[in-house]
C-alpha cells in the first residue's frame, strides 16, 4: 500500500507549479504584447522586430508562430504522455524527466524576448520560430509528467481537492508575479529603455522559475508517496488514447476545457489592451488587475471548495461559465456605459476571481476523478495520458487564441479605434458561453 503523503511533500509538490506558471508566463501572455506592441499616447511602447502588418489578409506573423508553436507543443504531449507512463518506477520517473527540462525550459523562457537584429528582420523572425518551439518542447517535458503526479500523490480521493487547491494558489502566485511584468518594467525604465527594462524583467523571473521549478526534483519523495504502477506490456500510444477518449464525460469535459482557454488566453493576451484602450487607464494597471483578481481568488479558495462537497463539481463549472462571459460582455461594452472606468475596471477584476479560482480548482480533480475510473475498470494507470489529453486541448484552445487575438487586433488597437479590442472580448464571451453549453451535458460526476 502507497503511503499518503503529508501536506509538507503536497506543498513541495505544488512549489513546481509556481516555477512552471512563472517560467511559461512570457510566452503565453507577453509575446504579443512585445512582437505587436500596444500604442500608448501615439507611439509603440516597444520598437518593431518582426513584421506587424497581415499575412494572407487574415492573421499577423506573430500569431502564426504562436499558432504553430503551440500546435507543435499540443502534439508531442501524448507522445510524451506515453514515454512518461512508460518509463520503470524505480528512483521517481516523473521527477527525473522535470529535472532534464528545468533548466533548457527556463534559460528559453528568457531568451524568447531576445531578438538578435535591432529593428524589422526575418533573422529575429527565424530566431523566435526556433525559441519558441524548443521553448514548447521543454515545456511540455516538464509539464506532462508533473501533471501526472496530481493523481499518482492523491490516491486517496480528499488528497485529491487538496492538491488541485495546492497547485492552483500555487499556480495563481506564478500567474501574479508574472503579470507584474507590467510595474517592474516600469521601475527599471527609469534606468534604461523599454525594450532592455524588459528583458531585465523576464530575466529576473526565468531565474525564480528556475529555483521552484527545481524544487519538486530535489525534494519530492516521489518513489514513497507516488502510487504508480507500470504494465508489463505497454500499451501503444494510439491504444491509449483510445482508452481515454472512450470516456463520454470526458470528452464532454475536455471539450469545454478548450473554450475555457480560449476565453482566458483572450483575456491574458488583451488585458494590457483592454487597460490601456478601453479603461484609458495606465499600462502599469494591467498589473493590478492581475493582482485583485487573483488575491481575491486566494479568498475564495475555501467557499469553492465547501462548495464542491455540497453541491458538486458540476454546477461550479457552470456558474464559472456565466460569470467570466459576463465579465467579457461588461469589458466589450465599457466605451458605452455610462459608469465610472476606474471603477468598473475595479469591479471587473473582482469579478473574475470566482471563475479564476473555479478553473483554477475543479478541472484538475475532475481529471483526477477520470484516471482513477479509468484505472478501476481496466486496471491501467494513465496518468500521463490522461493529463497528457487535457494539456492537448487546453494548448489547441490556447494556440487558436494566439492566432485569433493578432488577427483581431489588424481592426484598431488604440483609443481612437478599438474595434479590434472590443471585438476580441466579444469574441471570448461567446467562447464562455458556448463551453457553458458543452459542459451542462455532462449528466453525473466523474
Amino acid at each position: 500500500m502507497t503511503k499518503r503523503p503529508p501536506l509538507s511533500q503536497l506543498i513541495v509538490y505544488a512549489l513546481g507549479q509556481l516555477g512552471w506558471s512563472l517560467a511559461g508566463f512570457g510566452a503565453a501572455n507577453l509575446l504579443v504584447y512585445f512582437y505587436m506592441p500596444p500604442e500608448s499616447e501615439g507611439v509603440l511602447v516597444f520598437p518593431s522586430f518582426i513584421y506587424q502588418g497581415a499575412i494572407l489578409g487574415i492573421a499577423t506573423l506573430i500569431g502564426f508562430i504562436n499558432f504553430g508553436g503551440r500546435a507543435f507543443d499540443a502534439i508531442t504531449d501524448p507522445l510524451i504522455a506515453a514515454w512518461s507512463d512508460n518509463r520503470p518506477a524505480k528512483g521517481g520517473k516523473r521527477k527525473r524527466v522535470m529535472g532534464m527540462a528545468a533548466v533548457p525550459f527556463a534559460a528559453l523562457s528568457f531568451l524568447i524576448f531576445f531578438p538578435p537584429v535591432v529593428g524589422i528582420s526575418w533573422l529575429n523572425a527565424l530566431w523566435l520560430v526556433a525559441v519558441v518551439f524548443l521553448f514548447y518542447l521543454f515545456l511540455t517535458l516538464y509539464v506532462v509528467p508533473y501533471t501526472a503526479l496530481i493523481s499518482e500523490l492523491g490516491h486517496h480521493p480528499p488528497d485529491r481537492m487538496l492538491i488541485s487547491t495546492l497547485i492552483s494558489i500555487t499556480w495563481a502566485l506564478g500567474f501574479v508575479i508574472g503579470g507584474m511584468a507590467y510595474l517592474v518594467q516600469g521601475y527599471f525604465e527609469g534606468f534604461t529603455n523599454p525594450v532592455q527594462a524588459f528583458q531585465y524583467t523576464v530575466g529576473i523571473f526565468a531565474l525564480i522559475a528556475l529555483v521552484f521549478m527545481l524544487i519538486p526534483v530535489f525534494f519530492l519523495r516521489e518513489e514513497v508517496y507516488a502510487h504508480q504502477v507500470v504494465a508489463e506490456d505497454p500499451i501503444a500510444p494510439r491504444e491509449a488514447l483510445a482508452t481515454v477518449f472512450a470516456n463520454p464525460n470526458f470528452r464532454i469535459f475536455i471539450a469545454s476545457d478548450l473554450l475555457y482557454w480560449l476565453s482566458l488566453t483572450f483575456i491574458q493576451q488583451g488585458v494590457s489592451y483592454f487597460v490601456t484602450v478601453l479603461f484609458g487607464l495606465p499600462k502599469e494597471q494591467a498589473s493590478s488587475f492581475m493582482v485583485i483578481s487573483f488575491v481575491v481568488s486566494f479568498i475564495l479558495y475555501w467557499p469553492i471548495n465547501a462548495g464542491v462537497k455540497r453541491w458538486g463539481k458540476r454546477p461550479l463549472m457552470l456558474s464559472a461559465f456565466a460569470v467570466f462571459s459576463t465579465v467579457f460582455a461588461l469589458t466589450a461594452a465599457m466605451p458605452y456605459l455610462p459608469l465610472n472606468k476606474t471603477m468598473l475596471f475595479y469591479a471587473l477584476a473582482i469579478l473574475s476571481a470566482y471563475p479564476l479560482a473555479t478553473f483554477g480548482i475543479v478541472p484538475n480533480a475532475l481529471v483526477a476523478d477520470f484516471i482513477h475510473e479509468n484505472e478501476q475498470a481496466t486496471g491501467r494507470q494513465q496518468a500521463g495520458m490522461f493529463y497528457a489529453v487535457r494539456n492537448f486541448m487546453m494548448k489547441i484552445g490556447i494556440s487558436l487564441a494566439l492566432l485569433l487575438f493578432p488577427s483581431f487586433l489588424l481592426l484598431g488597437k488604440s483609443a481612437e479605434q478599438p474595434v479590434g479590442v472590443q471585438v476580441s472580448a466579444i469574441a471570448a464571451c461567446i467562447f464562455c458561453l458556448a463551453g457553458w453549453g458543452i459542459f451542462r451535458r455532462m449528466e453525473r460526476e466523474a
